[in-house]
C-alpha cells in the first residue's frame, strides 16, 4: 500500500478515493460521542467506535481489500474484529468488549466473547495479527490506549441496587452502547460511499414545532364538519396539555374510543418535549394501519410546507423487512446463497435509524429493536433516550412478553431519560405486576369513568348460540347498507368477504387484511371513508387492524367473539363521532371460525367469558376491566413456556444477546414474511429498480429505498413463503424480503384459497 497507508474500505464509486481507517475509526468515535452524551456515556461511546475497526491495520487485511476492490467488490473475508475486543476488554470491562466484538454479527453471549478473547490473547491462534493490528494503528492513534480505565455511569455501579437489577441495567446498557458505534460505523461507512457528511440531524426546536402543530389542530378543527362530541375531545386535549407539564417518568392517557386520543397524545408529547428538552417523540402503534393514518395526521400538522426546502419532520417506519435475517430459503443455488451474502452487509446501510424529530412506528418495531442483538435493527435505539415514547393502543402488547417488555420501559425512565405515555381505551393493569411495583403513575384524565359515561354511544347485542356460522353472520350484516364486520384470522377475513358478496344486495363489499400491501389497505381505508360520507351502502370485512385507531364510523358494527379489549375497540368504530341515539354492535361466535393459535390469547378468551358476554357486563364496563386484566394474567403466570416473559429476563441478566433474541419475538414463530408486490403496472419500473439497488453489492442504498416500498409490501405465514420461493412464486430480495410473482387477488391481496389463484400460488 502506498506509503503504508490503513484503510477502512474500497473506493467510493462517487469520490474513486479509499476510506482511511484514522479517518474513518475518528470519524466513528465524534459521531458515537454526540449519541452517547444524551445518556452519560459519551466517553465509554466515543471508544468503543475509536476502536471498533482496529483490526484492519493488518497486512491480510489491506492485500485483501485490494484484491476485492480490484475484482469490482465484494466481502473481505479477513477477521477484524479481535484486536478491538481485546483493547476494550483491556480498558473496560467484558461486556463491553462485545460492543466491539459483535459489531458486525450482533452481540454474542458471554461464553462466546471469552471463547474469543483467549484466542486473541498471547497463546491464541489470534495473537499474532491482534498485535500487529494495534501496533500499526496505535502509531495513528494513540489514543487507542486511554490514560485511565472507562467507567461505566455511577448509576450502574451502586452498590445499593440489587444485582439482579445491575445485570438488567447493564444488558440495556450495553444495547445503547452496541447502538450508538453500529449506528455510528454506519453512517460514517455511508458518507464516505456517498461522498458527502455523516447525515445526522440538528437537535429539533421542540417550542417551535408545538407551535405549529396547536396552531394547525385549531385551523383543522375549524374547517372541519362539527360533532356533538367536540366538547368532550376539545376537554380532552386540553387536560393532556396541562398534563405535559408534569414531571418526566410514565404517564396515562385513559381515553374511550372518540375522544381525539391521537391529537392528544401528540400534543402531550410534543408540549413534554418542549418543557423538559427531550430530543424526539417515538409514537408505537400496534399494527401498520395505524401507523399509515397516525403519520399522515402528523404529517400535515408538523411538517413544513411544500417547497420550504426545509428537511420532514415526521419519519414513518413500518417496514417489515428484517435487513439482519439470513434466510435459508428452499430451493436456492449455491451462486444464489453467495449473491445474498455478498449483498447482505452493503443492504444493511438501508436500515432506519428514527434520526427524525418525530418517529411513527410500529410496537414491533420499537421492542424488537430494543430486544434484537443485531447491527440494523439496533442502531436506531439509541434515539430512545431522551426522548418520549408514546405507546398507542398499548392494550395490544403482548401478554408473554410482558415482563421484559415493563422492565426496559422503566430502564428507560430511569436512567436514559424518557418519558412514557401509555395511551387507550382499554388501559392493561401494569401497575399490578412486579416489574411496575413501587414506579410512580401520572393520570392525564382526572375523571376516566365520567368520560366514559358522557361517550358511551353504542348498545351490545349477542350472537352466541352453536348455529351461528361465519355464512350466517355474513347474511346478516348483508341486510344493512353500512356495516362492519371484524374477524379474528386473515382466512376467515376471505371467508366472510365471499359470503358477503353472495349475500350483498347492494353497495360495495370491501376487504382489510394484512395479506394485502399496505398502500393497497390504505385505498380501501379511504375509500370506505368516502363511502360513509356520501351515505353510500357499504359492507366491510376486516381483521383487527381496523380496529384499533382506524378513524372510521359506522352505525352497525360485527365483532367475532374476542378478548374484552378487542370488543370495546371494535365498537370504537361503531357511532364514532356520536351522530346518532346509538349505535348498535352485535358480538357473535362462529362455530366454524377461527382464532389465533396462541396460550395468551387463550388466556384472554377463558378471562373474557368469565366476565362479559350474555347476562354479564360489557366490554366498555370499567369496573370489569379492572377485575379482567389481573384474572387475564394470573391465567398465564406459573404456566410453562407463559410466566409473562420472565425467561427473557433470566436470559438478560445472564447476557445472554441472542438467546434474548431468539426468546423475544413480538409475532409469534416469526409467522409473518414480508413479501413486495407489483399491483400496478406503472409501479413496476421504480419497485424493480429500488430492487436492483438492494441487491447491489458495490453501491450502499440509504434508508429512503425501503421508506419507498413500504406501501408495496404485504406479509405471508412462513410455510406460505417457503412453500413459494420452492415453486418459483417469489425471489429473494435482502434480509426476509421476497418479491412476489403470483397471483394478487383485487381486493383479498394474497389469497391461495381463491380458485383462479391456486394454479398460481403452486404448491401453498
Amino acid at each position: 500500500m502506498p506509503g503504508g497507508q490503513l484503510y477502512a474500505h474500497s473506493r467510493s464509486s462517487v469520490s474513486r478515493q479509499r476510506h482511511r481507517l484514522e479517518d474513518h475509526l475518528r470519524g466513528s468515535a465524534d459521531l458515537a460521542r454526540q449519541f452517547g452524551w444524551v445518556f452519560g456515556a459519551e466517553e465509554l461511546a466515543a471508544y468503543l467506535a475509536l476502536i471498533h475497526d482496529v483490526g484492519k491495520g493488518t497486512c491480510a487485511w489491506r492485500d485483501r481489500l485490494l484484491e476485492v476492490e480490484g475484482r469490482g467488490g465484494g466481502k473481505v473475508g479477513i477477521p477484524h474484529k479481535h484486536a478491538g475486543t481485546v483493547l476494550a476488554h483491556e480498558h473496560s470491562q467484558l461486556a463491553f468488549a462485545g460492543v466491539v466484538f459483535g459489531h458486525h454479527g450482533g452481540l454474542p453471549d458471554m461464553e462466546k466473547l471469552k471463547s474469543e478473547l483467549a484466542r486473541a490473547l498471547p497463546g491464541g491462534e489470534y495473537a499474532g495479527s491482534v498485535a500487529e493490528a494495534i501496533r500499526a494503528v496505535e502509531k495513528l492513534i494513540p489514543e487507542i490506549h486511554p490514560e485511565r480505565r472507562l467507567e461505566a455511569p455511577v448509576w450502574l455501579t451502586d452498590r445499593s441496587r440489587k444485582k439482579g437489577d445491575q445485570r438488567l441495567g447493564l444488558d440495556l446498557l450495553v444495547r445503547m452502547l452496541y447502538s450508538c458505534v453500529v449506528d455510528a460505523d454506519f453512517l460514517d461507512t455511508w458518507a464516505h460511499f456517498e461522498g458527502t457528511g455523516p447525515r445526522v440531524r440538528a437537535v429539533a426546536d421542540m417550542p417551535s414545532l408545538l407551535e405549529r402543530y396547536e396552531e394547525r389542530r385549531a385551523k383543522v378543527l375549524a374547517d372541519r364538519q362539527p360533532s356533538p362530541v367536540d366538547g368532550v375531545r376539545q376537554s380532552v386535549y386540553e387536560q393532556a396539555r396541562a398534563a405535559a407539564c408534569g414531571p418526566p417518568g410514565v404517564h396515562v392517557l385513559h381515553v374511550p374510543t372518540g375522544g381525539a386520543k391521537t391529537l392528544a397524545a401528540g400534543g402531550f408529547a410534543l408540549r413534554h418535549a418542549a418543557v423538559h428538552g427531550k430530543r424526539r417523540v417515538i409514537l408505537a402503534v400496534p399494527y401498520i394501519s395505524i401507523t399509515e393514518q397516525n403519520a399522515a395526521v402528523y404529517r400535515d400538522l408538523l411538517d413544513p410546507e411544500p417547497g420550504s426546502g426545509e428537511p420532514a419532520v415526521v419519519l414513518e417506519h413500518h417496514s417489515a423487512v428484517d435487513l439482519d435475517k439470513s434466510e435459508s430459503w428452499p430451493g436456492l443455488t449455491p451462486l444464489q446463497r453467495g449473491e445474498l451474502e455478498a449483498q447482505a452487509r452493503v443492504a444493511k446501510l438501508a436500515a432506519e435509524n428514527w434520526d427524525a424529530p418525530f418517529v411513527v412506528t410500529t410496537t414491533v418495531r420499537l421492542f424488537e429493536s430494543l430486544f434484537s442483538h443485531k447491527p440494523s435493527s439496533m442502531r436506531r435505539v439509541h434515539n430512545l433516550a431522551g426522548s418520549v415514547i408514546v405507546l398507542d393502543e398499548v392494550q395490544a402488547l403482548p401478554d408473554r412478553l410482558l415482563a421484559p417488555i415493563l422492565s426496559v420501559l422503566r430502564g428507560l425512565v430511569d436512567h436514559f431519560g424518557v418519558t412514557v405515555l401509555l395511551a387507550s381505551a382499554t388501559q392493561p393493569s401494569f401497575w399490578e405486576l412486579q416489574k411496575w411495583e413501587g414506579l410512580d403513575r401520572h393520570a392525564v384524565i382526572e375523571d376516566p369513568s365520567a368520560l366514559f359515561h358522557e361517550l358511551r354511544r353504542v348498545s351490545y347485542e349477542w350472537r352466541m348460540g352453536d348455529e351461528v356460522t361465519l355464512d350466517g353472520m355474513a347474511a346478516e350484516a348483508a341486510g344493512f347498507r353500512q356495516v362492519l364486520t371484524v374477524v379474528g384470522t386473515t382466512k376467515d377475513a376471505a371467508r366472510f368477504h365471499r359470503h358477503l358478496e353472495q349475500h350483498a344486495a347492494e353497495g360495495v363489499v370491501l376487504h382489510l387484511s394484512t395479506r394485502m400491501t399496505s398502500g393497497h389497505r390504505r385505498e380501501v381505508i379511504a375509500r370506505v371513508k368516502e363511502l360513509l360520507a356520501e351515505g353510500t351502502a357499504v359492507q366491510v370485512v376486516s381483521t383487527s387492524l381496523i380496529e384499533a385507531g382506524v378513524d372510521l364510523d359506522f352505525p352497525r358494527v360485527y365483532r367475532a367473539w374476542a378478548p374484552a379489549e378487542s370488543m370495546q375497540q371494535a365498537a370504537g368504530r361503531c357511532n364514532r363521532d356520536g351522530r346518532l341515539t346509538s349505535g348498535t354492535v352485535v358480538i357473535f361466535q362462529p362455530a366454524d371460525g377461527s382464532t389465533p393459535r396462541s396460550k395468551e390469547y387463550s388466556a384472554a378468551l377463558e378471562a373474557s367469558g368469565t366476565i362479559f358476554g350474555p347476562d354479564r357486563a360489557f366490554p366498555d364496563d370499567l369496573g370489569a376491566l379492572e377485575s379482567y386484566y389481573p384474572r387475564r394474567y394470573a391465567l398465564q403466570q406459573g404456566v410453562p413456556g407463559s410466566g409473562l416473559g420472565t425467561e427473557v429476563e433470566d436470559l438478560r441478566r445472564k447476557l445472554d444477546f441472542p438467546a434474548v433474541d431468539r426468546a423475544f419475538q413480538m409475532v409469534e414463530d416469526g409467522l409473518n414474511t414480508p413479501v413486495l408486490v407489483v399491483r400496478r403496472e406503472g409501479d413496476r419500473a421504480a419497485i424493480e429498480d429500488a430492487v436492483r439497488r438492494l441487491r447491489d453489492p458495490h453501491r450502499p442504498c440509504g434508508p429512503e429505498i425501503l421508506r419507498g416500498l413500504q406501501p408495496h409490501i404485504a406479509a405471508l405465514p412462513r410455510y406460505e413463503a417457503e412453500a413459494a420461493v420452492r415453486s418459483g412464486l417469489a425471489t429473494p430480495v435482502t434480509g426476509d424480503l421476497l418479491l412476489w410473482d403470483g397471483a394478487y387477488h383485487h381486493q383479498r391481496g394474497l389469497d391461495p384459497d381463491e380458485p383462479e389463484d391456486r394454479q398460481a400460488y403452486g404448491v401453498l
